[in-house]
């Protein structure tokens, strides 16, 4: 047998070894898990001179409270205390929010849904009659929606 015949094939072998090596490093280069979009939904907010914020769910996908995190500006500053989402009793905040806001709250967030939290006299700055209250609504490191109200009398 001559050695001419076996140098193509030998070639054609190192070839397709070259192909499917490379194959297999730009396969596992490539990522295979896309982070999902953030959810999307429309909210609705108020705010009560009593420092209670209402923020209602008025459509789009269902929310799990778990991964919510507001936060609150009165007249452009930061509140002291932030609301941790979801809770019961936490500092700067009267206990038991109501809806999704409530850790006691079991499953997600749905359309036509209201959580309340309300801000207690203890936080700074204190929601007045007439205050520019802004609320930034966030899922994990999304932010869902950026919610202006001006509070009013109860």
């Amino acid at each position: 047998m001559s050695d001419r015949a076996v140098a193509p094939i030998v070639a054609v072998v190192c070839l397709v070894g070259v192909v499917v090596a490379l194959a297999a490093a730009v396969g596992g280069a490539v990522p295979t898990d896309v982070a999902a979009p953030p959810p999307s939904a429309t909210i609705d907010a108020s705010a009560g001179a009593d420092g209670e914020l209402r923020l209602t769910h008025r459509g789009g996908e269902p929310l799990t409270p778990e991964t919510l995190r507001l936060r609150v500006s009165v007249d452009g500053e930061r509140l002291d205390k932030q609301p941790p989402v979801p809770f019961f009793s936490a500092h700067g905040f009267e206990s038991g929010p109501d809806g999704p806001f409530n850790s006691a709250w079991n499953g997600d967030w749905r359309a036509g849904e209201t959580a309340t939290v309300t801000v207690a006299e203890t936080n700074a700055p204190s929601v007045t009659v007439g205050s520019t209250v802004e609320i930034r609504l966030y899922a994990g490191d999304h932010r869902l929606a950026r919610l202006e109200t001006t509070a009013s009398t109860v």
